[in-house]
């Protein structure tokens, strides 16, 4: 018999977050209910609670190694279901500030998927287990706690078409409900102090529309490509290929900056770009949805590690904890991760939120540090721009620099990007010298730096 910390954990929110969240419980809990108030079970298609759905989203590969250590065999499922796949670095057309990294595989498997997809596939395996449950179309209403209001008890909730709110009892329950999640008013209402919050106002704008896919070919061999913003570069896109013949094509602005949603306004948009390779390969593509927009304002760290005092059996993760820019592509991996030191903590017991608050505050650091602090690379966006940041900023710069000519920076770099390394690997007196040997001003044009000259260094390897 498997032992139990204890009868039931609740999951608020079955995103991606709470998703991987309810896996790790289910390890240590008789029972596991996840609480959406979408439909989730069999849902392949973009849901109310999830807005940004309809958009390009990457799962950094970070996130990937840990949804299949968590789902054994969930790579090998999505080529079987006939997702795109490929390698981070070799099969991905990547700009930075207008220039063309050298390709290079990296060793870095990324699934190319629509997100609902991605998360549907993810829910199939969760719902699979057999002692987690869902509970649909159900509106979250509040926590509840003992009488001291030390500790939280269950969970407040009122399903849709119902005339009264349940309560369901609860041993643990995690907040996963993402950027709109009502904890620090919660807590407030029990006398608690709301979490201090960091904000970076970015103003960030997506626009998408799906196309048909004829011919691959136009691709030539490319999973995604993907001219990112930058300050000189203020406008990017994505165009990938995803499940069914399809693909996806987001652009994205800052500062305010937005795509208009019909058709000609569109297509001038991505025509803007700092290179033409998206727009010359949409012009031979079908489009088969209308143009949908969705705005980001700023990216939000809630610091619930600061907190003196905090109720018991009960924790927040995800978005719920701190979102990001969506352009970084982070918020799924670092949910996934959490998850990761979530596991840990039920492994030693009775999780303790504040020291597992603290925990994933370090995980959310080094995500924030990339985020953020691109983003205060905009002269326009409002923050404390510390020495250490315009350092670590100035050499981002030079590493996207140096790998336009040396696929090998670009696989350090892909890895760190990918979360899989830490930055301190760019700092290796190898790695640093091709960085500092081949970084070059930044140039606005889609044509690919020539590569570097090995010839001074036969003993390096060459790029895949």
């Amino acid at each position: 018999m498997v032992d139990h910390l204890g009868d039931r954990a609740v999951v608020l929110g079955g995103s991606m977050a709470g998703l991987v969240a309810a896996r790790v419980l289910a390890e240590s809990y008789a029972e596991v209910v996840v609480v959406d108030r979408d439909e989730l079970v069999g849902v392949t298609a973009a849901r109310r609670g999830v807005p940004q759905g309809r958009h390009v989203h990457g799962l950094l590969a970070r996130g990937q190694q840990i949804l299949e250590e968590f789902f054994p065999g969930f790579y090998a499922g999505a080529v079987a279901a006939g997702i795109p796949t490929g390698d981070l670095g070799g099969d991905v057309r990547w700009f930075f500030g207008g220039r063309k990294l050298q390709p290079a595989d990296a060793g870095l498997s990324c699934i190319s998927a629509a997100r609902p997809v991605l998360e549907g596939h993810v829910r199939a395996r969760v719902n699979a287990l057999p002692n987690v449950r869902f509970v649909e179309r159900t509106d979250i209403v509040g926590i509840v706690t003992d009488q001291a209001g030390d500790r939280v008890t269950g969970v407040r909730v009122h399903r849709q078409g119902e005339s009264a709110e349940e309560v369901l009892e609860a041993d643990f329950v995690v907040d996963a409900t993402g950027r709109g999640s009502r904890t620090p008013a919660w807590l407030e209402a029990l006398g608690y102090e709301r979490p201090p919050e960091d904000r970076v106002k970015i103003n960030v704008s997506y626009t998408s529309r799906l196309y048909r896919v004829p011919d691959e070919s136009v691709f030539d061999g490319d999973l995604s490509i993907n001219p990112t913003t930058s300050p000189v570069t203020p406008r990017g896109g994505f165009l990938t290929r995803i499940e069914d013949g399809r693909a996806v094509l987001t652009v994205s602005g800052v500062l305010g900056d937005s795509a208009p949603t019909d058709p000609e306004g569109f297509l001038d948009f991505v025509k803007s770009l700092a290179v033409p390779d998206i727009y010359d390969i949409v012009k031979k593509l079908e489009p088969v949805s209308d143009i949908v927009g969705f705005r980001y304002p700023a990216s939000t760290w809630r610091h619930y590690e600061r907190l003196a005092r905090f109720p018991e059996r009960f924790v927040v993760l995800g978005d719920a904890a701190c979102s990001f820019n969506p352009l970084y592509g982070q918020g799924m991996t670092v949910a996934a991760i959490e998850a990761t030191v979530l596991r840990e903590h039920l492994r030693r017991g009775v999780v303790a939120p504040r020291r597992f608050h603290k925990d994933i505050a370090k995980v959310i650091g080094g995500a924030w540090d990339m985020s953020a602090g691109g983003d205060l690379t905009f002269p326009e966006v409002e923050g404390h721009r510390p020495l250490k940041l315009r350092i670590a900023n100035a050499f981002v710069a030079k590493v996207q620099a140096a790998a336009a000519r040396d696929g090998e920076v670009t696989k350090a770099f892909m890895r760190v990007a990918g979360m899989v390394a830490g930055p301190e690997s760019l700092m290796k007196p190898k790695m640093l010298l091709r960085i500092l040997r081949n970084a070059k001003p930044a140039r606005t044009t889609g044509t690919p730096a020539p590569p570097a000259d090995r010839t001074d260094d036969p003993g390096l390897p060459r790029a895949a």
